[in-house]
Protein backbone atom coordinates (compact mmCIF):
# COMPACT_ATOMS: atom_id res chain seq x y z
CA UNK A 1 0.00 0.00 0.00
CA UNK A 2 1.08 3.85 -0.60
CA UNK A 3 1.29 6.70 1.75
CA UNK A 4 -0.92 9.46 1.70
CA UNK A 5 2.44 11.33 0.95
CA UNK A 6 3.16 9.98 -2.28
CA UNK A 7 -0.88 9.76 -3.04
CA UNK A 8 -0.22 13.15 -3.02
CA UNK A 9 3.42 13.81 -4.42
CA UNK A 10 1.73 11.45 -7.85
CA UNK A 11 -1.23 13.38 -8.29
CA UNK A 12 0.71 16.83 -7.83
CA UNK A 13 3.32 15.33 -10.54
CA UNK A 14 0.54 14.11 -12.85
CA UNK A 15 -0.60 17.48 -12.95
CA UNK A 16 2.43 19.24 -14.26
CA UNK A 17 3.68 16.43 -16.78
CA UNK A 18 -0.26 15.50 -18.04
CA UNK A 19 1.24 12.43 -18.68
CA UNK A 20 0.40 8.87 -17.09
CA UNK A 21 3.94 7.42 -18.12
CA UNK A 22 6.25 10.59 -16.80
CA UNK A 23 4.48 10.79 -13.61
CA UNK A 24 5.23 7.23 -13.03
CA UNK A 25 8.88 7.03 -14.70
CA UNK A 26 9.75 10.37 -12.53
CA UNK A 27 8.49 9.25 -9.26
CA UNK A 28 9.05 5.17 -9.25
CA UNK A 29 5.51 4.21 -8.61
CA UNK A 30 2.91 3.01 -8.36
CA UNK A 31 3.60 0.04 -10.06
CA UNK A 32 0.68 -0.36 -11.81
CA UNK A 33 -0.71 2.26 -14.57
CA UNK A 34 -4.06 1.28 -13.59
CA UNK A 35 -3.55 2.38 -9.55
CA UNK A 36 -2.74 5.97 -11.33
CA UNK A 37 -5.96 5.95 -13.02
CA UNK A 38 -8.02 5.60 -10.45
CA UNK A 39 -6.35 8.45 -8.06
CA UNK A 40 -6.74 10.88 -10.78
CA UNK A 41 -10.31 9.83 -11.25
CA UNK A 42 -11.18 9.47 -8.00
CA UNK A 43 -9.94 12.89 -7.62
CA UNK A 44 -11.88 14.48 -10.65
CA UNK A 45 -15.65 12.66 -9.85
CA UNK A 46 -15.38 12.69 -6.35
CA UNK A 47 -13.17 15.76 -5.00
CA UNK A 48 -15.09 16.79 -1.45
CA UNK A 49 -15.13 12.14 -0.64
CA UNK A 50 -11.50 11.51 -2.27
CA UNK A 51 -9.78 14.96 -0.50
CA UNK A 52 -8.70 11.99 1.48
CA UNK A 53 -6.16 9.32 0.60
CA UNK A 54 -8.08 5.88 0.00
CA UNK A 55 -4.90 3.43 0.64
CA UNK A 56 -5.05 3.21 3.95
CA UNK A 57 -6.74 0.26 5.95
CA UNK A 58 -9.28 2.61 7.52
CA UNK A 59 -13.14 1.67 9.21
CA UNK A 60 -14.41 4.13 6.34
CA UNK A 61 -11.98 2.00 2.99
CA UNK A 62 -10.75 -1.66 4.92
CA UNK A 63 -8.29 -3.47 2.54
CA UNK A 64 -10.74 -6.49 2.70
CA UNK A 65 -14.42 -5.17 2.52
CA UNK A 66 -17.37 -7.47 3.53
CA UNK A 67 -19.05 -10.04 1.94
CA UNK A 68 -22.48 -7.83 1.16
CA UNK A 69 -20.33 -5.19 -0.49
CA UNK A 70 -18.67 -7.44 -2.76
CA UNK A 71 -22.11 -9.71 -3.21
CA UNK A 72 -23.74 -6.13 -4.25
CA UNK A 73 -21.03 -5.14 -6.64
CA UNK A 74 -21.27 -8.28 -8.18
CA UNK A 75 -25.12 -8.02 -8.37
CA UNK A 76 -24.52 -4.19 -10.05
CA UNK A 77 -21.66 -5.20 -12.62
CA UNK A 78 -23.02 -8.65 -13.87
CA UNK A 79 -26.67 -8.72 -13.34
CA UNK A 80 -27.90 -5.33 -13.43
CA UNK A 81 -25.55 -4.39 -16.49
CA UNK A 82 -23.71 -1.39 -15.10
CA UNK A 83 -20.44 -0.31 -15.93
CA UNK A 84 -17.85 -2.11 -13.94
CA UNK A 85 -15.17 0.94 -14.01
CA UNK A 86 -18.13 3.03 -12.84
CA UNK A 87 -18.92 0.55 -9.49
CA UNK A 88 -15.22 0.52 -8.97
CA UNK A 89 -14.74 4.30 -8.60
CA UNK A 90 -18.08 4.16 -6.59
CA UNK A 91 -16.85 2.02 -3.81
CA UNK A 92 -13.48 2.36 -3.83
CA UNK A 93 -11.83 -0.59 -5.04
CA UNK A 94 -10.04 -1.27 -8.11
CA UNK A 95 -11.93 -3.08 -11.35
CA UNK A 96 -9.32 -6.46 -11.34
CA UNK A 97 -10.51 -6.63 -7.62
CA UNK A 98 -14.13 -7.04 -8.94
CA UNK A 99 -13.41 -9.60 -11.75
CA UNK A 100 -11.15 -11.41 -8.93
CA UNK A 101 -14.36 -10.91 -6.62
CA UNK A 102 -16.48 -12.74 -9.69
CA UNK A 103 -13.93 -15.31 -10.52
CA UNK A 104 -14.01 -16.82 -6.95
CA UNK A 105 -17.61 -16.61 -6.50
CA UNK A 106 -18.02 -18.85 -10.01
CA UNK A 107 -15.34 -21.46 -8.76
CA UNK A 108 -16.63 -21.80 -4.80
CA UNK A 109 -19.77 -19.81 -4.49
CA UNK A 110 -20.43 -17.15 -1.77
CA UNK A 111 -17.88 -19.17 0.19
CA UNK A 112 -15.24 -17.99 -1.73
CA UNK A 113 -15.77 -14.02 -1.34
CA UNK A 114 -15.09 -14.80 2.67
CA UNK A 115 -11.92 -13.63 4.22
CA UNK A 116 -8.92 -16.33 4.65
CA UNK A 117 -7.44 -16.75 7.76
CA UNK A 118 -4.28 -15.22 6.08
CA UNK A 119 -6.71 -12.17 5.45
CA UNK A 120 -8.17 -11.71 8.37
CA UNK A 121 -4.85 -11.74 10.36
CA UNK A 122 -3.72 -8.44 8.18
CA UNK A 123 -6.69 -6.19 9.99
CA UNK A 124 -9.20 -5.79 12.28
CA UNK A 125 -13.13 -7.68 12.09
CA UNK A 126 -15.60 -6.32 9.69
CA UNK A 127 -19.51 -5.92 9.59
CA UNK A 128 -20.92 -8.49 6.91
CA UNK A 129 -18.31 -11.62 8.02
CA UNK A 130 -19.32 -14.19 10.86
CA UNK A 131 -18.04 -13.93 13.74
CA UNK A 132 -17.07 -17.70 14.26
CA UNK A 133 -14.27 -18.10 11.58
CA UNK A 134 -13.66 -21.44 12.51
CA UNK A 135 -17.02 -22.70 11.84
CA UNK A 136 -16.52 -20.44 8.49
CA UNK A 137 -13.20 -22.23 7.36
CA UNK A 138 -14.77 -25.64 8.43
CA UNK A 139 -17.98 -25.27 6.32
CA UNK A 140 -15.60 -23.75 3.35
CA UNK A 141 -13.69 -26.90 3.35
CA UNK A 142 -17.10 -29.43 3.83
CA UNK A 143 -18.61 -27.36 1.19
CA UNK A 144 -15.03 -28.21 -1.10
CA UNK A 145 -14.85 -31.64 -0.08
CA UNK A 146 -18.97 -32.44 -1.33
CA UNK A 147 -18.05 -30.53 -4.44
CA UNK A 148 -14.86 -32.80 -5.12
CA UNK A 149 -16.72 -35.63 -4.65
CA UNK A 150 -19.51 -34.80 -6.75
CA UNK A 151 -16.93 -34.10 -9.59
CA UNK A 152 -15.27 -37.52 -9.17
CA UNK A 153 -18.77 -39.19 -9.37
CA UNK A 154 -19.52 -37.21 -12.49
CA UNK A 155 -16.19 -38.20 -14.23
CA UNK A 156 -17.06 -41.66 -13.07
CA UNK A 157 -19.96 -41.87 -15.01
CA UNK A 158 -18.94 -39.44 -18.20
CA UNK A 159 -15.02 -40.73 -18.82
CA UNK A 160 -15.46 -44.01 -17.82
CA UNK A 161 -19.64 -45.33 -18.04
CA UNK A 162 -19.07 -46.55 -15.02
CA UNK A 163 -21.96 -46.92 -12.25
CA UNK A 164 -21.35 -43.51 -10.07
CA UNK A 165 -21.52 -46.36 -6.54
CA UNK A 166 -17.79 -45.92 -6.12
CA UNK A 167 -18.01 -47.50 -2.54
CA UNK A 168 -19.67 -49.97 -3.89
CA UNK A 169 -17.44 -50.56 -6.69
CA UNK A 170 -14.22 -50.13 -6.57
CA UNK A 171 -12.08 -48.74 -9.16
CA UNK A 172 -8.58 -49.99 -10.21
CA UNK A 173 -5.90 -47.48 -10.31
CA UNK A 174 -6.20 -47.05 -14.24
CA UNK A 175 -9.40 -45.87 -13.32
CA UNK A 176 -8.34 -43.67 -10.79
CA UNK A 177 -5.34 -41.62 -13.26
CA UNK A 178 -8.37 -41.20 -15.57
CA UNK A 179 -10.18 -39.51 -13.36
CA UNK A 180 -7.17 -37.71 -11.48
CA UNK A 181 -6.11 -36.24 -15.14
CA UNK A 182 -10.29 -34.62 -16.06
CA UNK A 183 -10.09 -32.94 -12.56
CA UNK A 184 -6.15 -32.04 -12.14
CA UNK A 185 -7.07 -28.56 -13.99
CA UNK A 186 -9.69 -27.83 -11.07
CA UNK A 187 -7.89 -29.06 -7.83
CA UNK A 188 -4.40 -29.89 -7.30
CA UNK A 189 -3.01 -32.92 -7.83
CA UNK A 190 -2.17 -33.97 -3.82
CA UNK A 191 -5.81 -33.60 -3.05
CA UNK A 192 -7.23 -35.56 -5.94
CA UNK A 193 -4.49 -38.52 -5.17
CA UNK A 194 -6.05 -38.18 -1.24
CA UNK A 195 -9.10 -38.56 -2.25
CA UNK A 196 -9.38 -41.28 -4.39
CA UNK A 197 -6.33 -43.11 -2.33
CA UNK A 198 -4.16 -43.71 -5.43
CA UNK A 199 -0.64 -42.94 -4.63
CA UNK A 200 1.77 -40.86 -6.40
CA UNK A 201 4.09 -43.31 -8.15
CA UNK A 202 1.31 -45.62 -9.08
CA UNK A 203 -0.38 -42.57 -10.74
CA UNK A 204 2.57 -41.51 -12.39
CA UNK A 205 3.37 -45.25 -13.41
CA UNK A 206 -0.66 -45.50 -14.55
CA UNK A 207 -0.19 -42.28 -16.84
CA UNK A 208 2.82 -43.59 -18.65
CA UNK A 209 0.78 -47.53 -19.34
CA UNK A 210 -2.14 -44.88 -20.75
CA UNK A 211 0.30 -43.15 -23.32
CA UNK A 212 1.40 -46.23 -24.30
CA UNK A 213 -1.73 -47.81 -25.06
CA UNK A 214 -2.57 -44.46 -27.10
CA UNK A 215 0.65 -44.76 -28.87
CA UNK A 216 -0.03 -48.59 -29.86
CA UNK A 217 -3.31 -47.98 -30.54
CA UNK A 218 -3.11 -49.01 -34.22
CA UNK A 219 -0.99 -52.16 -33.14
CA UNK A 220 -3.94 -53.17 -30.46
CA UNK A 221 -5.99 -53.48 -33.39
CA UNK A 222 -3.85 -55.74 -35.17
CA UNK A 223 -2.86 -58.01 -32.68
CA UNK A 224 -6.10 -58.22 -31.41
CA UNK A 225 -7.53 -59.70 -34.98
CA UNK A 226 -4.41 -62.23 -34.99
CA UNK A 227 -5.66 -63.60 -31.68
CA UNK A 228 -9.24 -63.94 -31.96
CA UNK A 229 -9.12 -64.76 -35.51
CA UNK A 230 -6.43 -68.32 -34.60
CA UNK A 231 -9.23 -69.22 -31.58
CA UNK A 232 -6.87 -67.85 -28.69
CA UNK A 233 -4.51 -70.24 -29.75
CA UNK A 234 -1.28 -67.93 -30.86
CA UNK A 235 0.98 -66.88 -28.39
CA UNK A 236 3.19 -63.39 -28.91
CA UNK A 237 5.83 -65.57 -30.80
CA UNK A 238 3.44 -67.16 -33.73
CA UNK A 239 1.50 -63.71 -33.73
CA UNK A 240 4.73 -61.68 -34.34
CA UNK A 241 5.90 -64.06 -37.52
CA UNK A 242 2.21 -63.73 -38.18
CA UNK A 243 2.12 -60.00 -38.30
CA UNK A 244 5.73 -59.88 -39.91
CA UNK A 245 4.00 -61.69 -43.65
CA UNK A 246 0.92 -59.17 -43.37
CA UNK A 247 3.53 -55.97 -43.61
CA UNK A 248 2.82 -55.12 -39.94
CA UNK A 249 5.98 -55.53 -38.01
CA UNK A 250 5.72 -55.12 -34.49
CA UNK A 251 8.18 -54.97 -31.71
CA UNK A 252 7.62 -58.63 -29.48
CA UNK A 253 7.57 -56.45 -26.53
CA UNK A 254 5.31 -54.30 -27.61
CA UNK A 255 2.65 -57.83 -28.08
CA UNK A 256 3.42 -59.19 -24.92
CA UNK A 257 2.62 -55.94 -23.19
CA UNK A 258 -0.62 -55.48 -25.19
CA UNK A 259 -1.24 -59.20 -24.48
CA UNK A 260 -0.68 -59.15 -20.91
CA UNK A 261 -2.83 -55.73 -20.42
CA UNK A 262 -6.00 -57.27 -22.14
CA UNK A 263 -5.86 -60.50 -20.29
CA UNK A 264 -5.34 -62.30 -23.91
CA UNK A 265 -4.12 -65.69 -22.39
CA UNK A 266 -3.51 -68.85 -24.66
CA UNK A 267 -5.88 -71.86 -24.60
CA UNK A 268 -4.05 -74.66 -24.14
CA UNK A 269 -4.77 -78.45 -22.36
CA UNK A 270 -2.59 -79.18 -19.68
CA UNK A 271 -0.69 -82.12 -19.71
CA UNK A 272 -2.51 -84.90 -17.08
CA UNK A 273 0.61 -85.28 -14.71
CA UNK A 274 1.12 -89.49 -14.44
CA UNK A 275 -0.13 -91.49 -11.66
CA UNK A 276 0.14 -95.47 -11.30
CA UNK A 277 -2.55 -95.07 -8.23
CA UNK A 278 -6.09 -96.62 -9.43
CA UNK A 279 -8.33 -96.78 -6.53
CA UNK A 280 -8.50 -99.44 -4.19
CA UNK A 281 -8.91 -103.02 -5.85
CA UNK A 282 -9.14 -105.13 -2.48
CA UNK A 283 -10.42 -104.85 0.97
CA UNK A 284 -7.72 -103.06 2.97
CA UNK A 285 -5.12 -104.74 4.74
CA UNK A 286 -5.29 -104.67 8.67
CA UNK A 287 -2.30 -102.24 9.77
CA UNK A 288 -0.87 -104.83 12.14
CA UNK A 289 2.90 -103.33 12.41
CA UNK A 290 1.56 -99.72 13.07
CA UNK A 291 5.10 -98.22 12.03
CA UNK A 292 6.97 -100.29 14.75
CA UNK A 293 9.93 -101.13 12.51
CA UNK A 294 11.72 -102.48 15.60
CA UNK A 295 11.82 -106.68 16.54
CA UNK A 296 13.03 -108.45 19.72
CA UNK A 297 14.21 -111.75 17.43
CA UNK A 298 15.32 -112.50 13.43
CA UNK A 299 12.36 -113.32 11.54
CA UNK A 300 9.72 -112.05 13.65
CA UNK A 301 8.96 -108.93 11.12
CA UNK A 302 9.83 -108.87 7.35
CA UNK A 303 9.69 -105.43 4.88
CA UNK A 304 9.32 -105.92 0.97
CA UNK A 305 8.86 -103.31 -1.63
CA UNK A 306 10.11 -102.70 -5.18
CA UNK A 307 12.62 -100.24 -5.96
CA UNK A 308 13.20 -98.99 -9.36
CA UNK A 309 17.24 -98.09 -11.26
CA UNK A 310 17.91 -96.50 -14.19
CA UNK A 311 20.87 -98.32 -15.82
CA UNK A 312 22.79 -97.46 -19.32
CA UNK A 313 20.68 -100.91 -20.41
CA UNK A 314 17.10 -99.49 -19.43
CA UNK A 315 15.31 -99.40 -16.73
CA UNK A 316 15.33 -102.70 -13.32
CA UNK A 317 13.36 -103.20 -10.75
CA UNK A 318 14.36 -104.70 -7.84
CA UNK A 319 11.90 -106.32 -4.95
CA UNK A 320 13.63 -107.30 -1.37
CA UNK A 321 12.38 -108.30 1.88
CA UNK A 322 14.69 -107.26 4.88
CA UNK A 323 14.65 -108.20 8.09
CA UNK A 324 13.44 -105.79 10.73
CA UNK A 325 15.74 -107.29 13.29
CA UNK A 326 19.32 -106.15 11.58
CA UNK A 327 18.10 -104.78 8.42
CA UNK A 328 19.68 -107.51 6.33
CA UNK A 329 17.82 -109.11 3.13
CA UNK A 330 16.22 -112.20 3.76
CA UNK A 331 15.61 -112.23 -0.49
CA UNK A 332 15.29 -110.40 -3.10
CA UNK A 333 14.62 -110.43 -7.00
CA UNK A 334 15.51 -108.53 -10.11
CA UNK A 335 13.55 -107.99 -13.22
CA UNK A 336 12.94 -105.81 -16.13
CA UNK A 337 9.15 -105.43 -15.44
CA UNK A 338 7.34 -104.44 -12.00
CA UNK A 339 4.90 -106.89 -12.05
CA UNK A 340 3.01 -109.60 -9.85
CA UNK A 341 5.80 -112.47 -10.86
CA UNK A 342 8.62 -110.56 -9.94
CA UNK A 343 7.21 -110.16 -6.35
CA UNK A 344 5.92 -113.78 -6.42
CA UNK A 345 9.68 -114.95 -6.99
CA UNK A 346 10.91 -113.04 -4.12
CA UNK A 347 8.60 -114.32 -2.00
CA UNK A 348 9.32 -118.08 -2.96
CA UNK A 349 12.97 -117.77 -2.59
CA UNK A 350 12.79 -116.13 0.98
CA UNK A 351 10.26 -119.02 2.23
CA UNK A 352 13.07 -121.61 0.63
CA UNK A 353 15.70 -119.74 2.43
CA UNK A 354 13.88 -119.45 5.97
CA UNK A 355 12.32 -123.31 5.25
CA UNK A 356 8.82 -121.75 6.25
CA UNK A 357 6.57 -125.11 5.50
CA UNK A 358 3.98 -123.89 2.91
CA UNK A 359 0.18 -124.40 3.67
Amino acid sequence: MYSEEQYRKALEVYEQTKSVTQTITILGYPACRQTLYNWINRKRRLPEEWSTFRGYNTKEHPRHPSLNLKLEALHRCFELGEDVQSVSNEIGYSTASIYTWRKKYIQKGTAGLMRSSKERSRGSLQEGVPASFKEVEELKSKMQEMQLEIDILKETIDVLKKDPGISKIPLNNREKAVIVDALKRKYTLPLLLKKLTLAKSSYYYQKKRLSFTAKHENDYKFIVSAFYENKQRYGYRRIKVLLDRKGHPISKKVIRCIMHENSMIVRCRNARKYSSYRGEISPDVPNVIKRNFRANKPNQKCLRGVTEFSIPAGKVYLSPMIDCYDGMPVAWNINSTPDAALVNAMLDQAIHCLNIPVR
